[in-house]
């Protein structure tokens, strides 16, 4: 079996090897090295990366895995077996993960020690990390367990990490995601968690850095979180920190203050849909108005209006009291001939076939139930009212 230096020290950043095998598998090879500090995906945990080196070489290493106990690295080109390589790994990316997979145990610890909670699904990605509890958390405990969290991280406690005898596990009382079988490795922090992980840790609280929860929904009867840990977490906090400030500026309002001058902004806004709405309705009763007048004498005469816009209600409404005054078809087209026009129409005659030969003549879309249909197309005003006047004929 491979030897596992990642086991013996988490903070291996190189290391040298003996390549026992490596077999090509398409485009790929599959090596196994007789030790090796690359971590295997496993435990929720995505595999590390980095190269082998070999005759001024380097070979990337672009994914690990643990298969019917061998380990293998899955590399780019063809090493012969015998060869000496140094395996060196992107520590970055491991001492990131490492503090990901930490801050989680220190959360998951809190929780199940005050609500007795299990972690139930973990995921550990490049972008974000996630975990699921099997109880709901309020707001108010989420931010306490956040801050006690973060406690642990300041008071620098102690992290362990090993495998104890068959005798000792059975007297462990251990957090556990699944059932185990075989030797189990235990991670311990200290005065805070207890928990079986096959993954590499960080030596002590200290180095998980900030650890913040930057999401939380319910999920399936429980929670599920969102984390950002140590270098994550500021990065999270740079990236929220440059989007206030653009709001700040937009809004001329100091950044501790957005959230308020955002929400005076949506009043506005709605105040100023409201006073649209009572205009647009009077444009459409003057439309109206005006087609009483050719209507009284045409009443077969099609009513139409061509708008750069209205809103839907609007244009519903329109065709709603329209289709009470004339015989023919009353729509509304809203938009302009370059870009194409939202349309209702509405008449108490075969309007599912009007639609259906307009939208073919004028590469539109759309749909409905009778006396009401709505869609898209794309055509000039004149084109569009010649083609109506000759289906309603």
């Amino acid at each position: 079996m491979t030897e596992q230096l990642y086991y013996q020290d988490s903070y291996i950043k190189k290391f040298e090897a003996v390549v026992l095998s490596c077999t090509p598998r398409g485009k790929k090879f599959e090596a196994v090295l007789d030790r090796t500090a690359f971590f295997p995906e496993g435990g929720g945990q995505e595999a590390d990366t980095g190269v082998l080196c070999i005759d001024d070489r380097e070979i990337k290493v672009f994914d690990v895995q643990e298969i019917e106990g061998e380990i293998i690295h899955y590399i780019e080109e063809m090493i012969l077996p015998g060869k000496t390589v140094t395996g060196v790994l992107d520590f970055q990316e491991r001492f990131s993960k490492m503090q990901q997979h930490t801050g989680e145990h220190i959360l998951s610890g809190i929780v199940h020690s005050r609500f007795g909670y299990e972690n139930v699904g973990f995921h550990l990605g490049k972008e974000e990390v996630t975990m699921d509890y099997d109880g709901p958390l309020t707001a108010e405990e989420l931010r306490s367990i956040e801050y006690e969290a973060n406690k642990v991280v300041m008071e620098d406690r102690e992290i362990k990490a090993y495998f104890p005898k068959e005798e000792e596990l059975e007297r462990i009382s251990y957090r556990s995601k699944k059932e185990l079988k075989g030797k189990v490795r235990i991670v311990e922090i200290q005065d805070c968690d207890l928990c079986a992980c096959c993954a590499p840790h960080v030596r002590t609280t200290g180095n998980v850095g900030l650890i913040k929860i930057t999401n939380a929904i319910h999920y399936k009867g429980g929670m599920r979180l969102w984390i950002a840990c140590g270098m994550r977490a500021l990065e999270d906090y740079n990236k929220k920190e440059d989007s206030v400030i653009r709001i700040s500026n937009m809004l001329s309002a100091r950044q501790q203050e957005v959230a308020d001058a955002v929400n005076r902004l949506t009043e506005e806004i709605q105040q100023t849909k409201i006073k649209a709405a009572k205009m647009q309705e009077k444009l459409i009763q003057i439309y109206l108005e005006s087609g009483k007048a050719v209507l009284k004498d045409h009443p077969n005469t099609n009513l139409l209006l061509f708008q750069k816009e209205l809103d839907p209600v609007a244009m519903r409404n329109f065709v709603n009291e329209g289709m009470e005054l004339t015989k023919g078809v009353c729509g509304v087209f809203v938009g302009d001939e370059k870009k194409g026009f939202r349309y209702v129409l509405g008449s108490h005659g075969e309007i599912i076939e009007i639609g259906k030969k307009l939208n073919k003549a004028f590469q539109g879309k759309g749909g409905g139930k009778p006396p009401m249909i709505q869609g898209s197309l794309i055509g000039e005003e004149i084109k569009i009212r010649e083609f109506l006047e000759k289906i309603k004929n």
